[in-house]
């Protein structure tokens, strides 16, 4: 195998490998988020329904958590686009 043939097949799994890294960075990092907000959605809808008069201070706490939770998913996000465009 020449040198040139051996450089080209590096690029080729370098570039596959970003890409998988990329997919799996997002796949696995969009995981934690989708759970944390559908739970948080679900308890601040069970609690309104105890304590509707709670319902205001219920959902403006559940949409601060929804956004701490949302940053692990736009942290995998800019992972992912640095390992697409960067390496």
């Amino acid at each position: 195998m020449s040198e040139a043939e051996l450089l080209a097949l590096t690029a080729a799994i370098v570039s596959a490998a970003k890409y998988l890294g990329a997919g799996l960075c997002m796949g696995i990092g969009a995981i934690g988020p989708g759970i944390g907000e559908g739970y948080a959605a679900g308890r601040a809808c069970e609690g309104i329904s105890r304590r509707p008069e709670e319902a205001s201070l219920l959902t403006r706490t559940m949409l601060v958590g929804q956004a701490v939770s949302e940053t692990t998913g736009i942290y995998s996000l800019v992972i992912a686009i640095i390992l697409i465009f960067v390496v």
